[in-house]
């Protein structure tokens, strides 16, 4: 569910015209609803009330500092994969020990911080890893609490780039090496073993891959505790899907409560849930304008002000949002375009033969489904501005990130004084 709605022929966020926030703050632009992303922290929130629960909310999903002080007033733990992601965290008010990192790559800069800030868990994915970490926390006298990410061979996504749990892929401990590591943790000065975390992919849309892989965790755990392992924790990762088009019908966050619920059984566990799409996704939509109408060789071309530096889905995975126009047109006649940007590359498209009532030069359009993995991968390619971020509360709008101007762009570069001279 989300809060964007047809009122009359006119699109809205919440209480808000989307022409109106168009006209205020000019286009590309993302546009989040406050409501959904309470909402559907809420819906997670209480399909998993009767467990000890801490819901990490994945910073990578959308990053932006208003939409992660939103969550951190619902309660809202987070997952962190950088520095920058942690700093962000803590920034917006989510406490330290909600936060758990995760990441294949962790800097010794990055531990550190972590360390000094006192977060909730590491989720290790390496032996090196393991004994840096140990390192830096014996070194300040402390023990940091870790899960080992395991990889549990169950291979699961919307597309093959946002799946991580097969044997090939770069995440986690391999699963046959698992007990041996933890036991090799346990003797080293600066490391608590906690918990286990697992995470297999992104867009999961039936969670029967989901139970594989929760079923061998908790076999795990239980043969880690019959080692005299201490596991207090299970990290359950996230990638449970979003609708994305009408006629989507991913599971729900009570289906996968119940799963989850029977996959534990009387297993006492914390279980952390990492979200980010499933809270954010339908949050956000992404609004651009028609600048030309172009017809070439047979085919029709929308071309938009918005580019695949704005949102990457389509280019990096072959992702198709669904568009609608900000104003319904008069006439029901439908034509057939390829959505495309700006950008010079010919990846720079967002949908191929896409069916739609017909439009025009300055029409208004509207990606739905935009709130996750949209702004937070954009880039300045073709020295295109980051487009600005929009969050709406009710009839309430605020401006929570601006596109740079050009100079802003350059600031951070300089010319060689021997070029000049």
């Amino acid at each position: 569910m989300h809060h964007f709605e047809y009122r009359g022929d006119v699109l809205y966020c919440e209480d808000v015209a989307i022409p109106d926030l168009a006209e205020t703050y000019g286009t590309p632009l993302y546009v989040y609803s406050t409501a959904t992303l309470k909402r559907h922290y809420r819906v997670l929130s209480e399909a998993f009330e009767t467990q000890s629960c801490l819901i990490a909310y994945s910073v990578k999903a959308n990053s932006n500092l208003a939409v992660l002080a939103t969550l951190a007033s619902m309660g809202a733990g987070a997952d962190v994969v950088s520095g920058g992601e942690l700093y962000r965290a803590l920034k917006a008010g989510i406490p330290a020990e909600k936060i758990v990192f995760s990441g294949v790559g962790k800097s010794v800069s990055e531990l550190n911080a972590a360390l000094d800030a006192g977060i909730h868990q590491f989720n290790v994915e390496s032996i090196p890893e393991l004994h840096r970490l140990s390192r830096l926390a014996e070194a300040r006298g402390v023990k940091a609490p870790i899960a080992l990410r395991v990889n549990p061979h169950v291979a699961a996504g919307g597309h093959a780039n946002i799946s991580t749990g097969a044997a090939e892929h770069k995440f986690g401990i391999a699963w046959h090496e698992a007990k041996d590591i933890y036991k090799e943790a346990m003797d080293m000065p600066g490391i608590q073993v906690a918990g286990v975390d697992v995470h297999i992919g992104s867009q999961i849309t039936d969670i029967a891959p989901m139970r594989t892989a929760f079923e061998k965790v908790v076999g795990l755990v239980r043969e880690l505790r019959d080692m005299n392992i201490p596991i207090e924790r299970i990290d359950l990762g996230g990638g449970l899907g979003i609708p994305y088009r009408d006629g989507d019908v991913p599971a729900s966050p009570s289906d996968y409560a119940a799963m989850v619920r029977d996959v534990l059984g009387d297993l006492d566990v914390q279980v952390i849930l990492e979200p980010g799409r499933m809270i954010a996704g339908n949050a956000g939509i992404f609004i651009s304008r028609v600048e030309y109408i172009k017809e070439r060789d047979g085919r029709r071309f929308a071309i938009l002000d918005a580019g695949m530096n704005d949102l990457m889905r389509p280019a990096l995975y072959q992702a198709v949002h669904e568009m609608k126009p900000v104003v319904k047109s008069a006439s029901d006649w439908t034509q057939t375009y390829d959505l495309v940007g700006p950008i010079c590359e010919s990846t720079d498209r967002f949908a191929k033969d896409y069916e739609t009532t017909e439009l025009h030069e300055g029409d208004l359009v509207a990606f739905m489904s935009a709130g996750a993995y949209g702004a937070v991968m954009s880039n300045q390619y073709n020295t295109r501005p980051i487009c600005a971020e929009v969050l709406v509360d009710g009839e309430q709008h605020d401006l929570v990130r601006r596109a740079p101007t050009f100079e802003e762009i350059v600031s951070s570069e300089q010319i060689p004084k021997w070029i000049t001279s």
